[in-house]
């Protein structure tokens, strides 16, 4: 009996039909809503210097160059629609800053890749004494630019300065004024850039470099491949997308220089490193004429969101590719 129920419990356990299988409950509209707010609460710390340092400003400046606003107390601003634009297009002064800091932002974005591009090769080299040369490759990074111009003020000085000095201590020529001639002035400002932006290219080139495989270099050289020809076809492409967005970057802060241009030559000596940031500071502080410095500001922001445009496909690409 009790194996004849056993075998009945067992057919009848087998011919039950399955339970449907549970659902998954979905979240209520009360749930979502109130995850999206608990992730705003969250963001609004930060969010909120961001649009008032940042923000607030660029869109303040945008209206302003829209306007005929002026320095002093009582002064009426008014509208006055495309005026200051119109005024800007016959401004040769000002075309040739834009010049002149198109000339600066390439040519040290251009000597400052190259020149970091080498020292971040030898520091990723197993030598000795390594971390002393890494720490000391940051220090002028670590350093103010208001800093960093003083002291290749004194360095450049034409009388007393150690550079002037080397060079006659050589036999050479050591009388330039290097920041108040006009053929040595832009030139020396670009040296100075590249000194002062080197480190933080450097870095990044550096991590780039760490993440290339050594096993490729390994097979590469195997194969019969020399230092350059491994440089060109393995280490170079790796390091594409970090050259396209240091390189980009570099453009966009050195476009924007101000600090230590404004220090070491305050755009002389006649207006030969007179960059367009100088100019519409002068436009602005010197002179008075806020509304019209602010249309020179964006048609800057303009350029610069033309680099951005740019960057920003690069990085698409890469990550596309």
């Amino acid at each position: 009996m009790t194996t004849e129920a056993t075998r009945a419990m067992v057919s009848e356990r087998e011919t039950r039909a399955p339970k449907p299988p549970k659902t998954p409950r979905r979240k209520s509209l009360g749930n979502i809503g109130r995850g999206g707010r608990e992730a705003w609460l969250l963001v609004l710390p930060a969010l909120i210097p961001v649009v008032l340092f940042s923000v607030y400003p660029l869109v303040q400046g945008i209206l302003l160059g829209f306007t005929d606003a002026k320095a002093g107390l009582g002064q009426v601003v008014t509208f006055n629609g495309v005026d200051n634009y119109v005024k800007l297009l016959g401004n040769e002064l000002f075309w040739n800053s834009f010049r002149i800091g198109l000339i600066w932002a390439f040519g040290v974005t251009i000597l400052q890749f190259f020149a970091a591009l080498g020292l971040a090769l030898l520091l990723n080299l197993d030598i000795k004494f390594r971390w002393l040369a890494r720490t000391l490759a940051l220090v002028p990074w670590a350093m103010p630019p208001v800093i960093i111009a003083i002291m290749w003020r004194l360095m450049l000085n034409p009388t007393y300065g150690p550079i002037n000095g080397f060079l006659r201590a050589i036999g050479l020529p050591g009388d330039t004024n290097w920041l108040g001639d006009f053929s040595t002035a832009l030139p020396a400002v670009i040296v100075v850039g590249v000194w002062a932006g080197m480190p933080q290219t450097t870095i990044t080139l550096l991590a780039g470099l760490q993440n290339v495989s050594a096993d490729l270099h390994e097979a590469a050289a195997i194969d019969g491949a020399n230092a350059l020809q491994r440089f060109w076809h393995i280490t170079l492409p790796a390091l594409r997308p970090v050259i396209v967005a240091i390189t980009t970057l570099d453009l966009i802060w050195n476009f924007n220089s101000f600090a230590l241009v404004y220090v070491l030559t305050a755009g002389g000596p006649g207006g030969q490193t007179m960059l367009p940031m100088l100019f519409a500071y002068n436009e602005a502080f010197r002179y008075g004429n806020f509304g019209y410095a602010a249309a020179m500001g964006n048609v800057m922001v303009v350029v610069i969101a033309a680099f951005l445009f740019f960057y920003l496909r690069s990085q698409a690409r890469s990550r596309l590719s």
